[in-house]
């Protein structure tokens, strides 16, 4: 009976999955009444696997079997840690700077700025200070570079991802170090670089106690990029005027028109040679994300390997839908590379991109680039948040490991859809 309680589990939370997955592709592919029996299904899915559980008496049996397939993958990624740890970026000491200029924009991240008072511990901690007006869009890139002509020995800014890769491709184009002082909304590069997010000011503390990093400064038709360059589905949307005021309901309105077979551009890329055809998505990341996410809200452990993340995104149906939500990057509707040149097209003349969580319009085609350890970064020694090593688990190496064989340094998970 045990036996038999155990396949049920396992059978019904799988068939649970799988709806609940058909019901989030409803959801966020088409409106009214599909829709909202999306939702339903998204909700009545894990409901119904609960009941069955508990109507057969095997409430307790799923719970245990929950808590101990927790504790396998647990047990299994730290094997695969041990089996073959990842290592940092190396951080060498610097001399402090003398003539550092900080470039600082009092509207990012909803006044942070001000919030934490940045520019009076900046001053105080001998720094030149440039506060960006709040009723223009200041040019922040010649402003750079008239701070560097001015005799600037260290370049920094505080505000946003996309105004932070701006004045860091000057400081790379003149050799300079650059300080990053997370003072945007999400501030994805610090957060990698294990910067605190929650307390800018604290990264004012490598002016005087700093170690240097080299990473690596991506580009994309010539804009460069410090996390990720999105083309299609999501990169159309970011271009809607109300993605700002509402960024929920705005990706909620679009998807349906851009995720359907018949609806949205389609994209060709080619990658190092691979070509992709017919995607709805890309996305190109500055060094790969340690757990793949299609919007980049991952983490990436190094940012010195020389080559860029892909993902592409082509998801025909319901069907392509679960099989991502069950297989991960092993679905045929989803594409994981890495390369060290990307090359995107369309039929239209103009590409909508997302540059950094900023909406451009750039020229097809879009040539995606990476410039190796290009950037000179002055971080604080002590650092928070520096990211840990969490490897994608692969059942392949687990097998391996668990019969005393060693997995080969060459066997990756990547996924090539046809």
């Amino acid at each position: 009976m045990v036996g038999a309680g155990g396949l049920l589990i396992v059978v019904g939370g799988l068939a649970g999955l799988a709806a609940a997955a058909v019901g989030a592709w409803w959801f966020l592919a088409y409106r009214g009444v599909v829709r909202a029996l999306g939702a339903l299904l998204v909700v009545a899915a894990p409901a119904g696997v609960i009941v069955l559980c508990t109507s057969r008496g095997l409430w307790g049996p799923a719970l245990v079997s929950v808590a101990l397939w927790g504790a396998a993958l647990a047990c299994a990624r730290s094997a695969l840690r041990r089996a073959r740890p990842l290592a940092g970026m190396r951080a060498e000491r610097r001399r402090p700077p003398r003539r550092p200029v900080l470039i600082m924009n009092p509207a990012s991240g909803g006044g942070k700025v001000a919030r934490h008072g940045l520019v009076e511990k900046a001053e105080d901690m001998g720094a030149r200070v440039i506060v960006l007006p709040t009723d223009a869009r200041a040019d922040v890139t010649a402003l750079a570079r008239q701070a560097v002509a001015d005799g600037a020995d260290l370049l920094g800014v505080a505000g946003g991802d996309g105004t932070q890769a701006l004045v860091a491709a000057v400081a790379a184009e003149h050799g300079l170090p650059f300080l990053v002082i997370p003072a945007g909304t999400r501030n994805h590069f610090a957060m990698d670089l294990g910067l605190d997010r929650q307390d800018p000011a604290r990264c004012l503390d490598a002016l005087a106690d700093g170690e240097q990093l080299s990473v690596d400064l991506g580009f994309v038709s010539g804009r460069p990029f410090v996390n990720t360059v999105s083309f299609g589905v999501y990169a159309e949307i970011v271009q809607s005027p109300q993605y700002r005021a509402d960024q929920a309901g705005t990706i909620l309105g679009g998807l349906p028109d851009l995720l359907l077979k018949e609806s949205g551009k389609r994209l060709e890329a080619l990658v190092d040679g691979t070509r992709l055809s017919s995607q709805q998505a890309l996305l190109i990341s500055n060094n790969p994300y340690m757990e793949t996410d299609l919007l980049g809200a991952g983490r990436r452990l190094r940012l010195d390997t020389g080559t860029m993340g892909v993902v592409g995104i082509r998801v025909e149906g319901a069907a392509q839908a679960a099989e991502i939500a069950l297989r991960g990057t092993q679905a045929t509707g989803l594409t994981v590379l890495t390369a060290r040149r990307v090359d995107v097209t369309s039929t239209s003349p103009d590409l909508p991109v997302g540059v950094d969580g900023e909406a451009l319009m750039l020229p097809a085609p879009a040539v995606c680039t990476l410039h190796p350890r290009a950037l000179r970064l002055l971080v604080p020694r002590h650092r928070p948040g520096a990211p840990l090593s969490r490897p994608r688990t692969s059942w392949r190496k687990i097998m391996l490991l668990a019969l005393g064989r060693r997995p080969p340094a060459s066997d990756t998970a990547v996924h090539r859809s046809e």
